[in-house]
Formats: C-alpha cells, sequence, structure tokens
C-alpha cells in the first residue's frame, strides 16, 4: 500500500479528487467504490467542482457504495442513498443506473448481499475504493470487533 500524507484536510480532499480524475481520464469506464460520512466530503465538493468548471465527465463511471443504514427507505434525510445524492451524485453526470447503493429494505438480506457482491465482480472489480475514518478509528463502517476478513453483511 503506497501512503500519501497532506498536511490537511483540504490538500487532502484535493489530492484525492485528482487522484481519482486522472483514472477517469485513462480509464472512462472505471469502478469507484465510495464511503459517506464526513471524511469523503471534500473530496465529493472537489469531485463537482472538477465536473462543473473543468469538464470531468463522469458518465462512463460505476460506483458502488460501502454501506446503508438497514430500516431506512432511500429517500429518508438519514439515510446513505440519500447523502450521496445531496453530496454528490446529483451534482454530477454518472447515470442513475451505473450508481449503486446498499438497500435498507433487503427482505432477504443474505441473498441481497451476494447479489451485490456477484454485482461488483460482474462490473469488473473495484478500482479505487475510497474510504473514511469514524470517531471510533473504524474504517468504513468495520466498527470494532469486524473481522478483517468479513464481507457484504449487516453490522
Amino acid at each position: 500500500m503506497r501512503v500519501i500524507i497532506e498536511k490537511d484536510y483540504l490538500a487532502m480532499s484535493i489530492r484525492a479528487a485528482e487522484f481519482i480524475a486522472d483514472l477517469v481520464h485513462k480509464k472512462p469506464h472505471c469502478v469507484l467504490g465510495l464511503a459517506t460520512g464526513s471524511t469523503p466530503v471534500g473530496l465529493y465538493e472537489r469531485l463537482i467542482h472538477l465536473h462543473q468548471n473543468e469538464g470531468l465527465d463522469l458518465s462512463k463511471v460505476t460506483t458502488f457504495n460501502l454501506d446503508e443504514y438497514y430500516g431506512l427507505a432511500p429517500n429518508h434525510d438519514q439515510s446513505y442513498h440519500y447523502f450521496m445524492h445531496d453530496k454528490l451524485f446529483d451534482h454530477v453526470n454518472i447515470p442513475a443506473h451505473q450508481i449503486n447503493v446498499p438497500s435498507g429494505l433487503a427482505k432477504d438480506v443474505d441473498s441481497w448481499c451476494s447479489n451485490y457482491e456477484q454485482h461488483i465482480i460482474d462490473a469488473g472489480g473495484i478500482d479505487v475504493q475510497v474510504l473514511g475514518i469514524g470517531g471510533d478509528g473504524h474504517i468504513a463502517f468495520n466498527e470494532p470487533g469486524s473481522s478483517l476478513g468479513s464481507r457484504t453483511r449487516i453490522k
């Protein structure tokens, strides 16, 4: 793993957006794994800026989000589906059918999780995964005590 240290949050957000923009230029059909929470908000703001002001074309990008609160509908203002549309998707040109956010309302969770993972495989896998760090040090909603080998599941 290559670790890049920036001087502050803004510099990190700009650097991350430049990294993703470079990937999109080189591989327009790339697959991005996205996170929610406060960590990536600056990155999303910068991607919006690059799209709206510098012509970054995200129309061929496919996205997969890491997480969603179980029991929340996509239009609930606390859902991650809502968060992602508010913070990124409503401001860029990623087609709706290329946006994938876990369902908080799945009836058969195990089957839904298996299908989500298969959909990622069918898309060619994740080219870049954006992760956040929570206040308790968790990474990507893998709360303390989560298995390092765990996959899509309820936590």
